[in-house]
């Protein structure tokens, strides 16, 4: 976890992208202090306030939420007093979202369910007890202008993209954009939710708003460039998820065969099944937010995983 110095008074609280959870967060240090995002824990969230209360020392007034999955909202209790923001769906779902205490429960299970082994030791990096779900109370469906001492932050909703409820946060002023996870940088982004068509309007917004700096949801910070590369990626494997769905090929056979040229390096590039998943729901003309088994989806992700990793040590 590294606190770095965006331009005066903003500052990125960025962890390296090693799997679920690994997301970042924000800090508008004037005008009472403006988080944009926890963390997916108490212990993280506690070490995340610990940094930016070294260049604010009061408790934030406000927290931004940009959109409802556990590792972008689950330490909202800590900012006790904190006035909580975020758009109208983003606080619908994240009640009805998996809890904090079933992926306790996972974690604790003995042995994991056949083919969660993988995922199960990814949440061992995190303790889900004593959360508390608290979502945002300061609800807004469009936009919203907050007033940080003179220095404007633009709360711009682009979803349904990767969430219902998907805001990004801009300082215009300053040409810095928090993305939360409409925007991955050299990171697999993984697509649970919304249409390919409303994330590129997100991303061609993004673009349009022509930030210099753009601290993703999971990722080192990039700019424009890096929000262009995220969209050639989807592009892509839209794309070749629509020629093998001509083709008759599975969701799995799909995501095994498409060649993901300079996008393999990408960290965890076996997330692509979410993609392709999402690709073929739109051409079988399913809606958007149509439920489906997320450990389904998982178990063939760790399927991925070790055919990506023997691809890999055969080719050295």
């Amino acid at each position: 976890m590294e606190l770095v110095a965006l331009d005066a008074d903003v500052y990125a609280c960025l962890q390296p992208d090693r799997g679920f959870g690994w997301s970042n967060s924000g800090l508008v240090a004037r005008g009472g202090g403006l988080v944009v995002d926890t963390l997916w824990d108490l212990p993280r969230t506690r070490a995340m306030l610990d940094l930016y209360a070294s260049v604010h020392p009061s408790p934030p007034g406000r927290v931004v939420n940009t959109h409802h999955n556990g590792d972008h909202c689950w330490g909202n209790q800590l900012c006790t007093g904190a006035e909580l923001i975020g758009h109208r769906l983003c606080a619908e779902a994240m009640l009805s979202d998996v809890s904090p205490e079933q992926l306790r429960q996972l974690c604790e299970m003995h042995e994991s369910p056949d083919g969660l082994e993988r995922f199960t030791k990814a949440l061992a990096d995190y303790d889900f007890r004593g959360i508390r779900l608290t979502p945002p109370t300061t609800l807004f469906d469009d936009t919203l202008t907050l007033d940080l001492d003179g220095l404007r932050a633009e709360l711009i909703y682009v979803g349904p993209a990767h969430t219902p409820g998907d805001i990004v946060v801009h300082l215009p002023e300053r040409s810095i954009l928090f993305g939360g996870d409409v925007l991955w940088n050299r990171c697999t982004p993984v697509g649970w939710e919304g249409t390919y068509a409303q994330w590129y309007a997100a991303l061609d917004r993004v673009i349009a708003l022509a930030p210099a700096i753009v601290v993703p949801g999971h990722g080192p910070v990039t700019d424009t460039d890096g929000v262009r590369e995220l969209k050639r990626y989807f592009q892509y494997v839209e794309a070749e998820s629509r020629r093998f769905f001509d083709a008759g090929a599975s969701e799995v056979d799909a995501a095994t065969r498409i060649d993901l040229g300079p996008f393999a390096g990408w960290n965890e590039p076996e997330r692509v099944i979410f993609n392709v998943r999402r690709a073929y729901r739109e051409l079988r003309g399913e809606p958007w937010d149509a439920r489906f088994d997320a450990f389904e989806v998982l178990r063939e992700m760790a399927t991925l995983a070790d055919l990506f990793e023997s691809r890999r040590r055969n080719a050295r």
